[in-house]
């Protein structure tokens, strides 16, 4: 990360969605809030022109830009987003609701440099649908994962996880719109946590230094 001995340096953050944002809106909110010191949004990306996340990231003024699969493999569109995102001088990239599998060269332009948030206390239910996945299997404790993203789905060291108890009148969809108002919070301070560099990686244990 950029001069991440500087205490005041100023960090840009690249964020990647789909849809609507709301972890994108929550992350912005936070940065004007203060509550990511030191940190702006340089570029927000889309692989869908009509995903409304960009919408509301140029209504906040951000800079908003599609970059449609359209086809092409995989590597080959990452590479478009990579040069966007190194043209803004990204040092941290957030997935923020981005609903495509990064390659490895994607993991590689940017090593321990991306973030995702996963609506579930990994390992237990990776992937699509974690909300319901934990609904229909029973579970009485569900949260969200904050990670760091490898080349495998769902799997790099986790960060931070926050949990919500799966209540009795509970159905997937309350459960996930629970789950999500604790990734709002969880996806900002675990952010706040990265940029601060007070942190080292052991194993895939993420340890804050003493």
């Amino acid at each position: 990360m950029s001069e991440r001995g500087t205490p005041h340096a100023v960090r840009c953050l690249g964020i990647l969605l789909s849809g609507r944002g709301s972890n994108f809106l929550a992350i912005a909110d936070a940065v004007d809030a203060g509550k990511i010191p030191n940190a702006t949004i340089s570029v927000v990306i889309s692989n869908r022109a009509d995903a409304p996340g960009l919408a509301a990231a140029r209504e906040r003024g951000l800079s908003a830009i599609a970059i449609e699969a359209n086809g092409r493999k995989r590597a080959e569109h990452d590479q478009e987003i990579i040069a966007t995102l190194q043209t803004h001088n990204v040092d941290l990239v957030c997935l923020a609701g981005y609903m495509r599998l990064l390659s490895p060269g994607f993991i590689q332009a940017f090593p321990q440099r991306i973030l995702n948030i996963h609506p579930s206390l990994l390992p237990a239910f990776p992937g699509l649908d974690a909300q319901t996945q934990a609904f229909e299997y029973g579970v009485q404790v569900t949260g969200c994962t904050v990670h760091f993203v490898d080349e495998r789905l769902d799997h790099g060291p986790i960060i931070l996880q926050r949990s919500v108890p799966v209540l009795a009148d509970d159905d997937p969809h309350t459960l996930a719109a629970r789950i999500l108002e604790q990734e709002h919070l969880a996806y900002s301070e675990a952010i706040a946590r990265v940029l601060s560099g007070n942190y080292q990686i052991i194993g895939r244990r993420y340890v804050t230094k003493s």
